[in-house]
């Protein structure tokens, strides 16, 4: 294989359906795979993902009390994390500034999520004349959109409104949208796992996925021919890489297959949830997960926003003894049992992210692993949800972007230091060279 290497852009075909590849030692050394947009110091892409929370945080819980190296001694929040603290740091001091008031009174909660990656203040309205800015996602996205097939995805587990007023005179979409393709132009998420897995795979027309559905037929079946004809073309290690790449998709198949076989969860009210949406929040996120880890693995993109819970959201927890709604609880007043109820939220959450670290650590790219060629930013834009403060921020950076970042340590930044200073030092580790987003004012430094 060595004299007549495959090309990276290769994808098994079927019936109305297109199966992309990792990675394979068949395709030549992984600065060839990169196509050009990775220096040849690089094992591969660099890919950024930015997961956002809702409600703040107890930040006592969550904020390491010394500076330097995360020890095993971690705050009760980010004990779900301590198999992976070698591998993200905690950024203390950063501030979305314009998800302040700003003369605008109410509505936090909707400006947190609407600045969080634009660093614009969001216009107040419940009409059709929303405003915020480009969000860092899709600044990324617009530049390597000749990269990869897909620029961006943006997903989520909670469906919201694109209209109406849901925050203090604030459109519903405000506190639903992460990700602005223009100021003017929100990005909705996909909250239906079997939506993201067709668009990542190619599910063909309406009459061929009728067709597949009622033929119980998967992706894999497919694809089969395809399959057969590359494998005997691969040496061992590429076969055992494929094999374990097929199961990885099998099994999402299979529970999003499942998924769709018990009523959908109750939606917001005005709000239909599409079907296939697993029965629990937990296998909603870590499905969403493992499309997002697939996304990656295959280069489909290289661009992921994922929102686990809409700004202000008033979900329950009842599976981890939380039966109050979490916005309701996040205003505790002081009160110790809602902030251990808050706390309980808090560490499910990072419970999920423990679960995301650890499968991309399980991919192995290159020299090391799909881990180490990405940049994870996991955080709300809201602090103290008692307080709806929005400085001091809780924020998490994961990963060690293709050798440009040094992961394992609480970095204490200068007060109100702008939190679109990370998003521009993660968009020039893309080798996207940007010299402003938004408020920012400046690099991060210390980051490597």
């Amino acid at each position: 294989m060595n004299s007549s290497f495959i090309s990276r852009r290769t994808a098994l075909k079927g019936l109305g359906a297109t199966l992309a590849l990792p990675w394979l030692e068949a395709m030549g050394p992984m600065t060839g795979w990169a196509a050009g947009n990775t220096p040849a110091s690089k094992a591969a892409p660099n890919r950024m993902a930015m997961l956002y929370v809702p409600n703040g945080k107890n930040m006592v819980d969550w904020t390491p009390q010394a500076e330097g190296e995360l020890t095993a001694e971690l705050p009760a929040i980010l004990q779900p994390l301590a198999e992976h603290r070698k591998d993200f740091s905690i950024l203390t001091g950063l501030t979305a500034d314009k998800a302040r008031a700003h003369g605008d009174g109410g509505g936090d909660h909707a400006r947190a999520l609407a600045a969080f990656l634009t660093g614009a203040q969001p216009r107040k309205t419940d009409g059709t004349d929303i405003r915020a800015g480009v969000s860092v996602d899709q600044v990324a996205a617009s530049r390597l959109a000749d990269q990869t097939r897909l620029g961006s995805l943006e997903i989520g587990t909670e469906a919201g409104s694109m209209a109406g007023n849901c925050d203090s005179g604030y459109s519903c979409v405000y506190s639903s949208t992460m990700s602005w393709r223009s100021a003017t132009q929100p990005l909705p998420k996909e909250v239906n796992p079997k939506l993201v897995f067709e668009r990542l795979f190619g599910a063909g027309s309406a009459q061929e996925r009728a067709k597949r559905d009622a033929q119980r037929k998967s992706v894999l079946d497919l694809v089969k021919q395809d399959f057969s004809d590359l494998n005997g073309k691969l040496g061992r290690n590429d076969q055992r890489k494929l094999d374990e790449y097929f199961s990885a998709v099998r099994d999402i198949e299979q529970r999003i297959e499942r998924a769709s076989k018990f009523a959908d969860p109750k939606p917001p009210e005005g709000v239909a949830a599409p079907a296939g949406i697993p029965a629990t929040y937990e296998e909603h996120i870590k499905l969403m997960c493992d499309l997002m880890v697939l996304a990656f693995q295959t280069d489909t993109t290289r661009v992921c926003t994922f929102v686990l819970a809409n700004e202000g959201s008033n979900k329950a927890y009842s599976f981890i003894d939380v039966r109050e709604g979490h916005h309701d609880l996040s205003h505790h007043g002081n009160d110790m049992e809602k902030k251990a109820k808050i706390a309980k939220i808090n560490t499910f959450h990072t419970t999920q992210l423990a679960y995301l670290l650890g499968k991309l650590k399980s991919v192995k790219e290159g020299d090391g692993t799909l881990l180490d060629h990405c940049m994870l930013a996991y955080g709300s834009g809201n602090s103290d949800g008692n307080a709806h403060n929005h400085d001091n921020l809780p924020v998490l950076l994961a990963g060690r972007g293709c050798g440009t970042i040094k992961p394992g340590r609480h970095i204490v930044y200068p007060k109100e230091t702008p939190l679109n200073n990370l998003w521009l030092s993660m968009l020039n580790r893309m080798e996207i060279q940007t010299q402003r987003l938004g408020d920012s004012t400046g690099e991060l430094k210390n980051l490597a």
